[in-house]
């Protein structure tokens, strides 16, 4: 695996221990920084020796999650759960959850915009996961752009997962390990450089202290401009800092504080080709796909756009062992973010004149009157957002094992809560400037006003969930897993004024509801499983508490009545198959899954919502990841789906989506990501990805189409401390859009790249 959380470790507490515990203790004892050695009169002074322990390769292939939910192994579980290794993320320079993602086939991103925020928008077999995203098992709240400078393995868990992961995991869930102390020393600097002023500098330096203690800081600086968009530019900065004590005994502390920082151009990429409604305008109207326009166009406006977001976290884990098979665990972490900009939207679906005559908008921009958009231009709309949240999350859980007669049972149970407040104040945009559709130039001037908007809304969001799960070990060919947990859900929202004027009205929701996951699974060789599972899934209204695409609004009569709908629900069906094979180096996956939300929330009229709706998932998948060989390594998968909007309400303007595809959801996506080592001391490899037509709406009149990237990269071993390599992504400078939004544009995804970096360890 590329991380292992603390195991037990029995004879290392033990008073008496054997011979080969003893050595190694001894030699740790030796190996501390500055310890004295006490010496008796006529005692031989021996010399000091340090013990420096290097972090293994981690392998493609992992064999159980990060989680402790998660009662057996990976080839146990019955369920689809894809580890990227630390190996994956290195070798194929991911340096953000979007990037270490596009590994694995069956998920989208979608686009934030000003309302629906930007930041990691998810979906998985359809759904939006963009609230159900954990750090070491602990949910991580806020529209955030994730970083992987300190994460060391990510799980992906497809399908209905509420039993795991609580409110809101409809189609699955995303949970990343921390970069945390351990003992033994080890130091890895990287030094990176590339096109497009490409620069990354990495460190991550553990140290271990005392004998049962270690610290870990990881820091991070990276800048440059996004290959293929123009004045498109980026500037991060990322600490973590862990210390872990205990490690080997019975009790064990880690403690963690990190911290990230962002400063960028925010890019909306570029309009959609089909903008008009008006009759006299149709004929201007393209299919729906994006605007025929040169990859490099840029609309955002230098002198106003910007995007900086900022993330503080600490976190406390206690893990104590209470005897060789029961242990009792509670993690907490205090989170505090920032998402803050003003961006370009281009057009925004109503000021792009593709016309040969003038249009004309009234009321735009906050300027009163009306404003010409002539033949050849389009309007810099601005969206923006500045939410702050705050958020507690308490989890305690007890894991161990017993049996019962013949049956032998992996249990966890577990205690869980979090709290979490967003204040949401945007600004108000004052003053319009308009884009040349062909060669638009973000430096145009702006002689425009931006400044904090008079209203917001503060949503605080309470929740508590109390689960179960339990791996029964029947006999040596059949195992049952099964999970239940049960969530109470509130939410509620203050509206405020900082003029003195009256707020708009306040609302607020409650619900509770009972998850459950079951699964059977058929052992015909140890190496080998067929499993059957079920599970359910709960979407209560304003799951993403106030910064996300499920808030609670008053916008409208038909916003206001969301409040009182019971949540959403969503069952799951999967039958599959694992396999581990070549001497444990690969593991292969299958399955075949059908989901199903029951109650989607659809519109009665227009003033009204009601959990009425009926949305479906089917399709199967195929997986692989780990060794075909000693020299040969691969990992990725394929992954087709049949998404369909069964029932849509009586509402008229839905009736034309119903049987449409879900928004985000590709019918056929593929990923392989492979390396080989040519020579003792050189590896190359590459990645291939494909993802087909994409829609951004339930109408299916907006879409990017399909489309293949391919990757390539080359390391070379120096020596056993010093290697290089070089990463070229989208090798053929293939224009292609990774994200499609509902309404007004899609995003360019990056162009062709090379970076070579240098890591050194010691």
């Amino acid at each position: 695996m590329a991380h292992i959380e603390s195991r037990k470790h029995p004879l290392d507490r033990h008073p008496r221990l054997n011979g080969t515990a003893a050595l190694t203790a001894t030699a740790l004892a030796i190996s501390v920084p500055g310890a004295a050695l006490a010496q008796s009169a006529g005692e031989a002074v021996l010399p000091n020796v340090n013990v420096t322990a290097s972090v293994p390769d981690a392998s493609y292939k992992a064999d159980t999650a990060a989680s402790t939910k998660y009662t057996a192994p990976l080839l146990d579980t019955p369920k689809t759960v894809t580890v990227i290794t630390k190996e994956v993320l290195q070798q194929t320079n991911a340096t953000t959850l979007q990037e270490a993602l596009r590994t694995v086939p069956g998920i989208t991103f979608g686009m934030g915009e000003g309302g629906n925020p930007v930041g990691d928008r998810p979906f998985i077999r359809g759904f939006d996961s963009q609230a159900n995203t954990f750090i070491d098992g602990l949910r991580d709240p806020s529209s955030q752009s994730r970083n992987m400078f300190a994460v060391e393995q990510i799980d992906v868990v497809k399908g209905a997962d509420s039993a795991y992961s609580g409110s809101g995991a409809v189609g699955g869930s995303i949970n990343m390990t921390t970069k945390n102390a351990r003992l033994g020393n080890f130091n890895e600097v990287t030094a990176g450089i590339g096109t497009d002023a490409y620069l990354r500098g990495t460190a991550d330096l553990n140290r271990q202290i005392a004998d049962t203690a270690a610290v870990r800081l990881t820091l991070l600086k990276e800048k440059g401009d996004v290959p293929g968009r123009k004045d498109v530019d980026y500037d991060h900065l990322g600490a973590n800092l862990s210390a872990a004590f205990g490690l080997g005994t019975a009790t064990r502390v880690t403690a963690g504080l990190y911290h990230y920082e962002t400063d960028d151009m925010p890019d909306y990429g570029i309009p959609y080709n089909n903008p008009y409604t008006a009759a006299n305008q149709l004929q201007y109207n393209g299919d729906g796909g994006p605007l025929n326009v040169n990859r490099n166009n840029f609309y955002g406006l230098k002198g106003r756009d910007f995007r900086k977001t900022n993330v503080d976290s600490g976190t406390l884990k206690i893990e104590h062992d209470l005897n060789d098979k029961w242990t009792l665990r509670n993690g907490t972490r205090y989170t505090k973010s920032l998402n803050d900009y003003v961006a370009t939207n281009p057009g925004d679906s109503r000021g792009l004149n593709l016309t040969p005559g003038n249009i004309v908008l009234s009321n735009i921009g906050g300027v009163a009157g009306n404003t010409t958009i002539p033949a050849g231009y389009l309007w810099r709309s601005q969206k923006s957002r500045h939410s702050e949240t705050e958020a507690w999350v308490n989890d305690t859980q007890l894991s161990g094992e017993f049996s019962t007669g013949g049956v032998k049972h992996n249990v966890t149970l577990g205690l869980e809560f979090t709290h979490i407040e967003t204040d949401s104040r945007g600004y108000n945009v004052v003053g319009n400037s308009l884009a040349n559709i062909a060669n638009p130039n973000p430096n145009d001037p702006w002689t425009g006003t931006v400044g904090r908007a008079t209203s917001g809304a503060k949503t605080t969001t309470n929740t508590s969930g109390i689960y179960a799960f339990d791996t029964l070990t029947l006999n040596k060919h059949w195992l049952l897993n099964l999970g239940l947990r049960h969530d109470t859900f509130r939410s509620y929202v203050n509206n405020y004024t900082t003029n003195g004027t009256a707020p708009t009205v306040n609302m607020g929701t409650s619900s509770s509801f009972t998850s459950y996951q079951t699964g059977l699974v058929f052992k015909p060789v140890d190496y080998g499983s067929i499993y059957l599972s079920y599970a359910t899934a709960a979407n209560p209204s304003g799951m993403s508490a106030g910064d996300g695409a499920d808030n609670l609004s008053n916008t409208s009569a038909a916003n206001l009545s969301i409040k009182d709908l019971e949540p959403e629900k969503v069952r799951s069906l999967e039958l599959g198959t694992k396999w581990n094979l070549l001497n444990n180096k690969l593991a292969l996956t299958a399955a075949v899954f059908s989901l199903e939300k029951t109650n989607a929330k659809v519109q009665l009229d227009a003033n009204t919502y009601s959990t009425v709706g009926k949305q479906k998932t089917d399709g199967f998948e195929l997986g692989f990841a780990g060794a075909i060989t000693d020299k040969w390594q691969v990992f990725g998968g394929y992954t087709h789906m049949k998404s369909e909007l069964v029932e849509v309400g009586p509402y008229a303007s839905n009736q034309a989506t119903k049987g449409n595809q879900f928004p985000n959801t590709p019918e056929d996506s593929f990923s392989l990501w492979s390396t080989y080592k040519l020579m003792p001391k050189l590896t190359l490899g590459g990645g291939a990805y494909y993802m087909s037509k994409v829609y951004g709406n339930t109408a299916n009149t907006k879409w990017v189409p399909s489309y293949w990237r391919f990757d390539g990269v080359a390391t070379y071993d120096i020596d056993k401390t010093f290697s290089v390599r070089l990463n070229v992504n989208n090798i053929f400078d293939k224009t292609y859009y990774d994200k499609a939004y509902a309404t007004h544009m899609v995003s360019v995804a990056p162009g062709r790249q090379a970076m070579l970096t240098g890591i050194i360890k010691f």
